[in-house]
This record gives structure tokens, C-alpha cells and sequence, in this order.
């Protein structure tokens, strides 16, 4: 009898403390980012800060924990990586705030996620134009030719798949929208390094694109790191790539890219909350 008390008391006392740690991991999910910095053999002295998947999220007062803490690590250039805001916002108030915060610290250049399309085609304001009033760049199906710090640098954006949604994800100028075929054309065509900003990394990682586009470094985000972390497993959902993605968080080498993927600020917590996964600020030094 005493046996079996025993073995009640403990498995209640692991209960209680699994408890507790769900709890934390959800509620430090959500609160605090963090900047983790990676390392990317580029050669160049130039560190970019990249922020993805806000979805409206706001740390502290005017999102003023999130701009400490992008100013602390002193970036050359800010990128916002799509899904700053959700598709269903009745306005954009927040986000013009946070951007009006940063261009203060670094010239910020901004690229589509699913969300920004979807916030434009219910045309509850003119996203494109209140981001540029505040002097930030956004790029969707275009790029800039820039210098950052004597270092000679392409930057572009798209959300598209940069492969044809064929039989083979196949790159043939035939099947492939003649717009994005013709936008990775021109991109490729210099010998700057060149940095795509394409939210989701589904879109470079399939069919024939990592061996077809001559593109140095792809940032994406969209997966935000899998949503749910497990310790050991990694996180679990995936978008395109399933369940337990490869390419979900961190620095990877596909055929002639380099991906870095964010696990991103935030989510849709009604529908799913993230989960061990605190948000980040993804910090790339290309100088390595």
C-alpha cells in the first residue's frame, strides 16, 4: 500500500512538473526575444538583422523591447521577411510604428510574406505606400545594388516559387511564370554577392531551383521554426515540407545555396501557439 502511494505522489509530483514546463514554454514562446547570431562564409564585413513572422505581436511599449534589442546588435541592414502583420489586421498601426523605429537605426528593406499579400488583396490600406513613406524598400520581384561598408552587395525579394509547379518543379523558362523566370534571370546576372529575401524557404528548397538560380544566400522564415520545438526532435511542422522539416531554423548548404532560415517573432496563437521557441531576431555576420 505505502508502495503504491509512492508511486502516486511521484507520478502526480512528474505530472505537475510537466505541467509547469508546457506552461513556460508556451508563455516564453511568446514574450522576450532573443538575437542568436550565425555565421555565413561570405567574406564580407556587413551584418544583416532579420525579422520575420510578427504577426502583430508587439514586445513592450511601441514594440520598444524588440527595436533594444535590433539596435544592440548594430546591423548594417535590416530585413523585414514577410508576415509582419496578419492577412485579417484592420489596419497596419503597429507595424508603421515598429518601422518608423528602425529606419532610425539601419536602412530596413522589407519583403512580402502569405500575410502582406493577403492584407493587400482585402485593400484595407495601401501597404506598399505606407512603408515607403516611412523610408524603407520593399522588394517583390526586384532588387537593389547596394555598398555596405566598401562590400558590393545584390539584394532582392520574392515570395513566388522559384521553380515551376510542374510534374518535376522543374525551372523550364516554359512552364515557370514568365515573371519570376525572367526577375531570377536578371538577379543572377552580376558578380556582387547576392542575398534573396524569399519567405518561404519552400520556395528555393524543391524540384530543380538549388541547382538552377545562382544565388549566394536565400533568407526565409514562414515555418517559425517549426511552431513546436521537442527537445531532440526539432520542430515539428513544416509547411510544403511535412512534418519534422530539414529546413526549419538555422544556417543549411543546398547545391549552390545557403539558406538561413528564422524561426521568426510570432504566430497566429489562436490557431496553434508556439511552443519552446522563444521569438528571434536572426543575426547574420557575412564576415566569416
Amino acid at each position: 500500500m505505502r508502495r503504491r502511494r509512492w508511486w502516486l505522489l511521484l507520478a502526480a509530483a512528474a505530472l505537475l512538473l510537466l505541467a509547469a514546463w508546457v506552461v513556460w514554454g508556451v508563455w516564453r514562446s511568446g514574450h522576450r526575444p532573443v538575437a542568436r547570431t550565425w555565421q555565413v562564409e561570405a567574406g564580407l564585413p556587413v551584418r544583416l538583422a532579420v525579422l520575420s513572422d510578427l504577426h502583430g505581436c508587439v514586445f513592450g511599449e511601441h514594440n520598444g523591447e524588440l527595436v533594444a534589442l535590433v539596435a544592440e546588435q548594430e546591423p548594417d541592414l535590416i530585413l523585414l521577411d514577410g508576415d509582419m502583420l496578419n492577412g485579417d489586421a484592420p489596419g497596419a498601426e503597429d507595424l508603421l510604428d515598429l518601422l518608423g523605429q528602425l529606419v532610425e537605426i539601419a536602412p530596413v528593406y522589407y519583403a512580402w510574406g502569405n500575410h502582406e499579400r493577403e492584407y493587400i488583396s482585402c485593400n484595407t490600406s495601401d501597404l506598399r505606400a505606407q512603408i515607403e513613406a516611412l523610408g524603407a524598400v520593399v522588394l517583390e520581384l526586384d532588387y537593389v545594388d547596394l555598398t555596405v561598408n566598401g562590400a558590393p552587395l545584390r539584394l532582392g525579394g520574392m515570395y513566388d516559387y522559384a521553380f515551376a509547379l510542374d510534374d518535376k518543379n522543374s525551372c523550364d523558362p516554359a512552364r515557370m511564370k514568365p515573371e519570376v523566370w525572367q526577375f531570377l534571370t536578371d538577379f543572377q546576372d552580376t558578380d556582387r554577392y547576392k542575398v534573396m529575401l524569399s519567405h518561404r524557404p519552400d520556395s528555393f528548397v524543391f524540384g530543380e531551383a538549388s541547382v538552377t538560380w545562382n544565388v549566394d544566400l536565400v533568407v526565409s522564415g514562414h515555418l517559425h521554426g517549426g511552431q513546436v520545438v521537442l527537445p531532440l526532435l526539432g520542430g515539428v511542422f513544416g509547411g510544403d515540407q511535412g512534418l519534422f522539416p530539414k529546413y526549419v531554423h538555422g544556417i543549411y548548404e543546398k547545391d549552390k545555396l545557403v539558406l538561413a532560415v528564422t524561426s521568426g517573432l510570432g504566430s497566429q496563437p489562436e490557431r496553434l501557439p508556439r511552443f519552446n521557441n522563444p521569438p528571434e531576431v536572426m543575426v547574420l555576420d557575412l564576415s566569416a
